[in-house]
């Protein structure tokens, strides 16, 4: 299963974040969220399919990157538990 970095700014004000990131975590198997705007989540399949399940929950003005990550990552200042799961899973 690969991780995916999920990312977006949502332009709006007063936009509401919260049918996105429940879509968010629901379409991935497991996801690590500790930066604001950053979700990484564990998916079978492309990239795409992961922004066709989160393009519903976004306006035409706003931003969305959905990236499959290599497995090589370097990160400073998370908590043991954000830094555990990037190394179990990148």
């Amino acid at each position: 299963m690969a991780s995916y970095l999920i990312g977006y700014d949502l332009n709006k004000r007063g936009k509401d974040y919260s049918s996105l990131i429940e879509a968010i975590k629901k379409v991935g198997s497991d996801w690590w969220h500790c930066l604001d705007s950053t979700w990484i989540v564990k998916h079978d399949g492309p990239s795409t399919v992961i922004r066709d399940a989160l393009a519903k929950f976004i306006d035409s003005d706003d931003e969305l990157l959905v990236v499959r990550l290599t497995g090589e990552g370097a990160w400073r200042g998370f908590n043991d538990e954000c830094s555990s799961w990037l190394t179990r899973n990148l």
